[in-house]
């Protein structure tokens, strides 16, 4: 058994709660730009002090509605300035925020409304309103007694609402809650079973945003620190970066729509972004499929090897003089390019919610944009372990953060102790004891390993290690990981648990087969071209690069072009693009037993 702990590096906050910081922000800084908000105008500044005052208006509209201290309160919207702006209003109300991801189906909010047993849920417009709807029609919501809709002027509804509430009963709410008391309830993806409630608390917060700031002081700290935020802010990963911006006054933007992500980030200019590894695959892949289309692939390709042998060179070996030279001729033909794309003033971006893979990290520090990949789950408020700015190690999760202890057990899981770590399981003793035993370590589920210097490297998780009929132990993420950086593959399910070998499921990337089918001459329907040769010369060549991170008895064998993709819609994917394994082994079974008939 390894055990790395890393000293508590900061002091954190014994008394208060996450309103203060709004509070401190409008007294000490009033003026500061604080948020930007996207206007038919363009962008607009919001600054401290308008901030503190939109949040109290709204939250005295909360207390005049009948909202008590503890009463939770439901988001249900795309990521926007309002969603940022009831979460704090619900705290100063002294009640507990449920954010639902906004593409839930009407049973899934059904069940979190009545499994947290909401009092109101703000809706972002018509459509979310016809699922609460149906599921208010189809379920048990007792408790649910007001809906307000984003759209319909809920900010401005609540804020006349509360007209009569006085500043010292909203004081009384917002002073209500100390670091022990419920923050959040956030549902976990359901990825197995049910979604769980998890108990994050305004202490979990503090703890998680008092060591992170502090680390992270050249994203947050910097005299023009910006970020736009465009992840669901029903994640934890985006949640914990938006209170982390309210806290240390850096300026946040929101966009909501994916197709204007690029303009958006070219107008708002961050300094530093947070994404999926999906994300940072699919911005790699459609630049490299551009440069095919327009005949400049072997240029990209060149750029890309450069870029990833100069950031390897920077792990403490000197950068040969070509290598420099050539790196520099790129960055003037290709990697500016790239940065631009991204605003142009992006220095650093935070991967999490997966493995971001090597050979990524290593192309977009090559650009010059260091990738700082980080880990943790709901359970624990976000990072339990990060590279920082001056401790990286591509590859790996980073160390954990001040005031944590990683552990890895007996059987290889993960196990995490810090001040991050959850209360445990809305109404689920059960579940709350399975994941957290006696001595107060979370059972992460991940299957890793931590070096003499502390970092971590996750390996796979545990539940889906797969077990050949010859006893080999193989994890299905080390292959998917690397089966989806190849621009054709959108998504990847490795299976062989209990068969003589390995074998895959590939679904074709939409996005980029287009330009593909037409350099080779191919049908722009991929259903028509699942069997051919070059097609399937093209995905071998994916599977053969993946197996070169694996045993020859871990290697993927034989694989399967399917015709359709997995999509969220679809109940394939979780809102943050995790693989639901189950559902697709369960629609994808006769797929999968064709792979191993003779």
């Amino acid at each position: 058994m390894r055990e790395y702990a890393a000293p508590l590096s900061t002091t954190i906050p014994t008394a208060g709660n996450l309103t203060d910081d709004v509070v401190a922000n409008a007294r000490d800084a009033g003026g500061a730009a604080v948020f930007s908000r996207r206007t038919s105008d363009g962008w607009v500044d919001v600054t401290a002090e308008q901030f503190h005052d939109e949040v109290r208006a709204v939250a005295k509209g909360l207390v005049a509605a009948g909202v008590e201290v503890g009463d939770r309160v439901a988001i249900l919207s795309k990521t926007r300035y309002e969603w940022t702006l009831l979460d704090y209003a619900t705290w100063f109300a002294g009640a507990v925020s449920v954010p639902i991801y906004e593409t839930s189906s009407a049973e899934q909010i059904g069940w979190i409304l009545q499994d947290s047993g909401a009092r109101a849920v703000v809706a972002e417009g018509p459509d979310h309103l016809a699922r609460v709807r149906e599921a208010r029609q189809s379920g048990d919501l007792a408790e649910l007694q007001h809906v307000w809709s984003i759209e319909d002027n809920a900010v401005d509804v609540l804020g006349r609402l509360g007209s009569d509430i006085t500043d010292e009963l909203l004081e009384q709410r917002r002073t209500s809650a100390s670091p022990g008391d419920l923050a959040t309830l956030i549902y976990t993806s359901g990825t197995t079973g049910k979604p769980k409630g998890c108990m994050l608390t305004h202490g979990n917060f503090m703890f998680e945003l008092g060591v992170a700031v502090d680390e992270l002081g050249d994203l947050f700290d910097t005299e023009d620190a910006s970020t736009l935020l465009f992840l669901p802010l029903a994640h934890v990963f985006a949640r914990i970066i938006q209170v982390g911006c309210v806290k240390s006054r850096a300026r946040m933007g929101h966009s909501a729509d994916i197709k204007n992500l690029v303009a958006d980030l070219g107008e708002f200019r961050p300094t530093f972004i947070l994404a999926v590894p999906r994300v940072f695959e699919k911005v790699f892949n459609t630049a490299s499929q551009r440069a095919a289309a327009d005949g400049r692939g072997r240029i990209f390709d060149r750029a890309a090897d450069v870029a990833i042998a100069w950031s390897r060179a920077q792990d403490g070996k000197k950068v040969p003089v070509r290598l420099r030279a050539q790196h520099a001729l790129f960055d003037r033909l290709v990697y500016g390019r790239l940065r631009q794309a991204l605003g142009g003033s992006c220095a650093y971006a935070i991967s999490g919610g997966a493995p971001l893979g090597e050979r990524l990290g290593h192309f977009y520090r090559g650009v010059g944009l260091t990738v700082l990949e980080g880990y943790g789950l709901t359970e624990t408020t976000a990072a339990l372990s990060a590279n920082l700015p001056g401790a990286t190690r591509i590859g790996t999760v980073g160390r954990p953060l001040p005031g944590t202890a990683a552990r890895v057990a007996d059987d290889g899981e993960l196990l995490f102790r810090g001040g991050q770590v959850f209360a445990g399981y809305w109404g689920n003793d059960a579940a709350t004891a399975e994941a957290l035993d006696r001595d107060g370590w979370f059972h992460t589920g991940d299957v890793g390993e931590v070096d003499d210097e502390g970092f971590v490297r996750i390996t796979g998780r545990k539940k889906e290690i797969l077990v050949t009929a010859g006893g080999k132990n193989v994890a299905p993420a080390v292959l998917e990981d690397r089966l989806r950086a190849h621009p054709l593959v959108d998504q990847c399910l490795v299976v062989g648990d209990g068969q003589p070998f390995i074998g895959a499921l590939v679904t074709i990337d939409r996005e980029t087969y287009p330009a593909w089918a037409t350099e080779h001459g191919k049908s722009a329907d991929v259903g028509e071209v699942l069997d051919d040769p070059d097609l399937v010369a093209a995905i071998q060549e994916a599977v053969d690069d993946a197996n070169k991170a694996v045993s020859k008895a871990e290697a993927i064998r034989k694989f399967t072009i399917l015709r359709d993709e997995w999509t969220e819609e679809g109940g394939h994917l979780t809102p943050s693009l995790k693989l639901k394994r189950n559902v697709v082994v369960r629609e994808a079974r006769r797929e999968i037993e064709a792979i191993y008939l003779g």
